[in-house]
């Protein structure tokens, strides 16, 4: 009997980029540019679990540590991320080596490119049903308490060094979704966050290995893809963001100094 988590085709040889720019000028207005109209809107609101303690610090030690603890509800299923970002493959261990989906669970493995790098990315999604989340985002509630049996042996695995006990929930974000809109010849997600005074927009494409591709065919499509991107953005009149720190590190700097003031 074959198992649930049997590695993909992709696994041990080319991974998938996901390729991101960011938008923080006038996010109304870059949404309708990049033509957001053209497809089907989504909207919920996003959480980040972070170590209690620190928080009171003004520390995140999650992220700190290459641990991101996401929580997103509405628009559809709900469900929770925890994602190691950056990463490196000799931390990824026994069944953590290769992607797979397994009833509720999406386990991914991709490279991820901005203006500011290239990092290596390892996320395990846990789907929930609509409504049964809020209350682990309530003052006082534990996130942790959401992790699942396998999220929690990716997170002892993978990410030994890393504490996960008494989290604390920052939000909410309010987040628009726009999935699969045409840009040129490409297919893009929008995503519009808001919150604590700060408005972004992310704009991101993914691009898979064929079948024959090498390594040099496939960097070289993902960097030309890339270049695209950029260069549809621009023509529309968007302009790019230039802040080096990552969306998640400002959003989460932000969450922390409210919650501290």
């Amino acid at each position: 009997m074959s198992s649930p988590y049997m590695c993909r085709s992709d696994v041990m040889g080319l991974l998938p980029v996901e390729i991101k720019v960011n938008v923080e000028d006038d996010v109304a207005g870059a949404m309708s540019a990049l033509g957001a109209s053209q497809g089907v809107l989504m909207t919920r609101r996003i959480w980040f679990a972070e170590d209690r303690v620190g928080v009171a610090q003004g520390k995140l030690l999650l992220l700190d540590g290459g641990v991101i603890v996401r929580i997103r509800i509405g628009g559809g299923q709900d469900d929770v991320v925890v994602k190691l970002r950056p990463c490196t493959r000799e931390q990824l261990l026994g069944r953590f080596t290769a992607p797979f989906e397994v009833d509720a669970l999406t386990y991914r493995i991709e490279e991820d490119w901005s203006r500011n790098g290239r990092v290596l990315a390892a996320s395990l999604v846990r789907d929930h049903p609509p409504g049964a989340l809020p209350a682990a985002v309530t003052p006082g509630s534990d996130p942790a308490t959401l992790f699942d049996e396998v999220q929690d042996q990716f997170l002892d695995v993978c990410a030994p060094d890393v504490r996960f006990e008494g989290l604390v929930a920052l939000g909410p974000i309010s987040a628009t979704k726009v999935e699969d809109v045409p840009l040129d010849d490409l297919k893009v997600d929008l995503e519009a966050w808001s919150v604590a005074g700060l408005n972004f927009l992310e704009v991101s494409i993914r691009v898979k290995p064929k079948a024959g591709d090498d390594e040099g065919e496939f960097k070289e499509r993902a960097e030309r893809k890339a270049r695209k991107l950029e260069e549809a953005v621009l023509e529309r009149g968007v302009t790019l963001s230039e802040v080096p720190d990552s969306k998640t590190h400002r959003v989460l700097t932000a969450l922390v100094a409210a919650a501290q003031g």
